[in-house]
């Protein structure tokens, strides 16, 4: 991805296309109704079947530490991003093989979405079911939206954008609903060598603010969702992943990144 793209990326505003965050063309501000068909999000026919044989985009974990080894999460997106999307630097690999070797590390968007609600922060946050890809996550709170670019979005291509991007807004797409506003930027990454999930996994994390907290899962496997207030999820941060865990001391907490620049209401 070539810099301008990278900086497009960091700051970019959104109006939703009938509940499909395909809405990324400016429309108006008005909100439009989804589509009939889509209302019943958790029955969705547009999901994947994830599998293990599937072929996901890597990068070798020698040079995420060639460009600066972190634990934990890292604002500085123009140090690592531009390097680690780049055709040259990534290889699509079976996924039950790299789930366990900890010499690549699988690139995740990770989307959280934010409401300002009377002047506080408000999450979007849910309960992964069985039925999500990554069994060592199952029955863990999260606040992140995501998953992983494939060798399908490779192939998408063919009609123009970067696999990365095209990867990111099919995920957004099969995952969740959003009928509101939105401005995107990207705020970090997350690296966690701490479990046996971290190792093996790079998170690019990405803060939607809404004018709305109108965001609603499309699959049943996304639980108990709503938004809550920032506050409340920073008192019971013991029930969330550990990456979940990582974004929410690291923007909200008393000394997060975010909360030091006040609260942003997009």
């Amino acid at each position: 991805m070539t810099a301008t793209a990278n900086r497009h990326w960091r700051d970019r505003k959104h109006f939703p296309a009938a509940c499909s965050p395909r809405g990324f063309r400016r429309q108006s501000l008005q909100v439009k109704q989804p589509d009939q068909k889509r209302q019943d999000h958790s029955n969705s026919t547009e999901k994947r079947i994830v599998s293990m044989d599937e072929r996901v985009m890597v990068v070798p974990t020698d040079l995420f530490r060639e460009l600066g080894y972190f634990q934990g999460f890292c604002p500085h997106v123009d140090r690592y991003f531009a390097t680690l999307t780049d055709p040259a630097n990534t290889s699509y690999r079976l996924r039950r093989e790299v789930e366990e070797d900890p010499s690549f590390k699988q690139l995740i968007p990770y989307v959280i979405f934010q409401h300002v609600q009377d002047g506080q922060p408000t999450l979007f946050q849910y309960t992964r079911g069985s039925g999500q890809g990554e069994g060592r996550l199952h029955s863990k709170r999260s606040i992140g939206i995501g998953g992983h670019i494939s060798a399908d979005d490779a192939e998408g291509t063919k009609s123009g954008g970067a696999p990365y991007d095209i990867g990111l807004q099919r995920e957004l797409d099969e995952e969740v609903c959003i009928e509101t506003p939105f401005t995107a930027r990207c705020v970090g990454l997350i690296n966690d060598d701490e479990t046996p999930v971290g190792q093996v996994h790079l998170g690019v994390v990405y803060l939607y603010d809404c004018q709305q907290p109108d965001v609603s899962p499309r699959e049943s496997e996304i639980m108990e969702t709503g938004f809550r207030p920032v506050a409340e999820l920073l008192d019971g941060l013991e029930r969330f992943e550990s990456w979940s865990q990582i974004c929410l001391t690291a923007l909200f907490g008393e000394q997060g990144a975010l909360t030091a620049e006040g609260v942003e209401t997009g």
